[in-house]
């Protein structure tokens, strides 16, 4: 597993006022956006491409272009759909699919409800997006299934990691191409399994539940 945890002064500042409690959930909204296309930069950063050749005004240039199969975006549906305008306006042209994975408050693990993915996943890679990994077990079930689907690379962007949630994801992907791009390491997991510091539960202060 590579981790990249994210180092700008932008993406610090916004993830400050994300995790103020006093932060309306429009604002919250719109800065979680903006910080997923910050980190999407890192995240797709291995991105597949391939070499073309187009025409400009004045002559012929050699660039890139992403390649086929297109690079399948994954929001984790509740709390993950908020980072899916990020992600698209970055990579447009990226096709979206989606996963929906509930975390059980009792046992801490995942429960997954629903599921919009292509039929074939071959050689693709997928880009999971959910914004706390805390312990690792919803992660850990949407990348397994992917690579059970027949994914080939797994880069998962989160706004904020805990220590025990990462170590859980490496130790659980040994031998995958996993990548974990993040915000901001925390500081710990409390005895209920939320992130301390922090930023409350993300579903909730997107959408204005709390």
């Amino acid at each position: 597993m590579r981790l990249a945890v994210a180092n700008h002064p932008l993406i610090t500042h916004k993830l400050t006022v994300l995790r103020d409690k006093t932060t309306p959930s429009p604002t919250f909204r719109a800065l979680a956006e903006e910080l997923v296309t910050l980190l999407a930069y890192e995240a797709t950063r291995n991105v597949r491409v391939q070499e073309v050749t187009v025409t400009t005004p004045v002559g012929e240039a050699r660039g890139l272009a992403l390649s086929e199969p297109r690079p399948l975006v994954v929001p984790i549906l509740r709390a993950g759909l908020g980072m899916l305008e990020g992600m698209v306006k970055l990579v447009p042209t990226a096709e979206v699919g989606f996963l929906g994975m509930v975390r059980n408050e009792e046992t801490l693990q995942p429960d997954i409800y629903a599921e919009r993915l292509p039929d074939d996943l071959s050689n693709r890679q997928c880009f999971v997006l959910d914004p706390m990994l805390a312990t690792g077990g919803s992660l850990i079930a949407a990348i397994n299934y992917l690579f059970d689907r027949g994914a080939v690379d797994v880069t998962c962007i989160c706004l904020i990691a805990a220590p025990e949630g990462l170590a859980a994801v490496e130790a659980a992907t040994v031998g995958r191409e996993v990548t974990i791009v993040v915000g901001a390491q925390d500081e710990k997991l409390n005895e209920i399994g939320y992130i301390v510091p922090g930023l409350g539960d993300a579903g909730d202060r997107l959408y204005g539940t709390v």
